[in-house]
C-alpha cells in the first residue's frame, strides 16, 4: 500500500516542479534601477556585419579615442552622454523603455561621422535593443535589428558595450 501511494505522489510531485519552474519571471521592476544606478563608461564598440543569419566580419570602432565616454541615465527619465563617438562634448534628451523593457528608446541628438567622413545629425539610441543589463554591464545594439529577415538580407549592428566606472 506505502508503495502504492508513493507511486502516484511521485509523477505528482514531478509535475509540480516542472510547472513551478517554467513560470515566466515577469517582473521587471528593477530594470530601472539597474540602468540608472551610475554613470556607464563606453568599453567597446563593435559592427557585427551579416548576410541573412551568417556573421561575415566585425570591425571595432573608436580604438584610439582617449576621452571617456559616458553614458548617464537619471530617474526623472533624463539622459546625458558625453563625448559622444569621441567629439569632446555633451548631448542631453530622455530616455524610456519599451513596454516588454527589451528596447531602450533614447532620444538625444548627436554628431556622427559616416563612410567617406561625411557629418551627420541623429540620434544613435532611438530604438535600442538591449543584450544585456546587469549590476556591471549594458549592451545596447543598434542599426539593422529587425527581427525579420531574408537569408540574403544584409545587416549592419552596432554593439556598444559599458561598464560601471
Amino acid at each position: 500500500m506505502k508503495f502504492k501511494l508513493s507511486l502516484l505522489l511521485f509523477p505528482a510531485l514531478i509535475l509540480i516542479v516542472f510547472i513551478t519552474n517554467s513560470c515566466k519571471k515577469t517582473d521587471q521592476s528593477y530594470t530601472p534601477t539597474l540602468l540608472t544606478a551610475s554613470p556607464w563608461t563606453l568599453a567597446s564598440v563593435e559592427v557585427h556585419n551579416y548576410v541573412g543569419a551568417t556573421e561575415n566580419k566585425v570591425d571595432t570602432l573608436n580604438t584610439k579615442c582617449l576621452l571617456k565616454q559616458i553614458f548617464t541615465f537619471s530617474s526623472d527619465n533624463t539622459c546625458n552622454y558625453q563625448n559622444f563617438i569621441c567629439r569632446a562634448g555633451s548631448n542631453s534628451g530622455n530616455w524610456q523603455f519599451s513596454d516588454d523593457k527589451l528596447t531602450l528608446m533614447a532620444n538625444f541628438t548627436a554628431k556622427d561621422t559616416v563612410l567617406g567622413g561625411r557629418d551627420t545629425t541623429d540620434m544613435p539610441f532611438k530604438n535600442a535593443r538591449i543584450a544585456n543589463l546587469g549590476s556591471y554591464s549594458l549592451i545596447l545594439e543598434t542599426g539593422d535589428i529587425n527581427t525579420y529577415y531574408t537569408s540574403s538580407t544584409v545587416r549592419h549592428i552596432k554593439r556598444w558595450a559599458f561598464i560601471h566606472q
